[in-house]
């Protein structure tokens, strides 16, 4: 599951809010093991995904880096790259 979590941080344009919400639940799904909560822990794990995605938010707005801003294509194409001459 959490091969599915990428890097979020300086990226132009930056993350969206779905992207850091797709992230948190991917983190929660791993951590607790469910894919899909049952009815008495979906009000826990749906606090914890609403939780972890705004602690994430709040850590990619106050990072603060000199490096230039990634390209998102550049960097798939990249990832592309890789897993093709990993897999072939």
């Amino acid at each position: 599951m959490c091969r599915n979590i990428r890097t979020l941080y300086n990226f132009e344009p930056a993350a969206t809010s779905d992207e850091v919400n797709a992230a948190a639940l991917q983190f929660v799904r791993k951590i607790s093991g469910f894919t899909k909560p049952s009815k008495v822990n979906e009000a826990a794990f749906d606090n914890a995904v609403s939780g972890v995605a705004a602690v994430a938010a709040e850590l990619l707005e106050t990072l603060v880096t000199a490096a230039p801003p990634k390209n998102r294509e550049v960097e798939a194409a990249k990832a592309r790259a890789r897993a093709t001459s990993r897999f072939g």
